[in-house]
């Protein structure tokens, strides 16, 4: 099949059977791109969404722009990039012009009740994918501890605290220990 139209429809898939945004879309993304098709390596995958989530967008958009791009340059990002946009924006359109009161109807908001404990799934999935994967380093096991830490007790006593914040501290963390281990060997090497 020709690539550009086989990124389309991946991408298209995964967008119109994915509900929660871009988190619940990982897992998607990873078993398509990484297992199935090999598009791109798993390392690329986590590379890929951290630099996802640090970049303005939507996560699950910015990841088929990547893979996209990465398969067949230009064309192949706006190809991923039109088939993830597009089945949410269909459906997102035919709700507003013929449902005005569509959460209303209580057979579709018992079943987006349904959904949203399927979107904590996938989350779940993707995030112990994730771990599971990981460098089993100290420091990213210790950043990663941290992390969680932070965010449990954030939300556990309701502090308004961005997770982008928390993302900055890590990378500074993580970058002043690099630089201090490297200023270190280079004095190590002098001497």
């Amino acid at each position: 099949m020709n690539i550009v139209l086989d990124l389309f429809l991946t991408f298209a898939k995964i967008g119109l059977f994915t509900f929660g945004g871009g988190y619940a879309m990982i897992s998607l993304i990873e078993d398509s791109c990484v297992e199935k098709k090999q598009w791109i390596t798993h390392d690329e995958m986590m590379n890929v969404t951290v630099i996802a989530e640090s970049t303005p967008g939507p996560i699950a958009i910015n990841c088929a722009t990547f893979v996209g791009y990465k398969q067949k340059g230009l064309t192949g990002a706006v190809a991923a990039t039109i088939g993830m946009v597009l089945p949410s924006f269909c459906i997102i359109f035919l709700i507003s012009m013929f449902l005005d009161n569509f959460l209303e109807i209580a057979w579709i908001a018992h079943a987006f009740m349904g959904i949203r404990i399927a979107v904590g799934i996938l989350i779940l999935d993707a995030a112990l994918k994730m771990i599971k994967k990981m460098q089993k380093k100290p420091m990213p096991l210790t950043i990663m501890i941290c992390a969680f830490v932070s965010m449990l007790a954030i939300d556990v006593f309701a502090l308004r605290v961005s997770s982008i914040t928390l993302m900055l501290i890590a990378a500074v963390i993580s970058l002043s220990i690099f630089l201090i281990r490297q200023n270190t060997g280079k004095a190590g090497a002098a001497k």
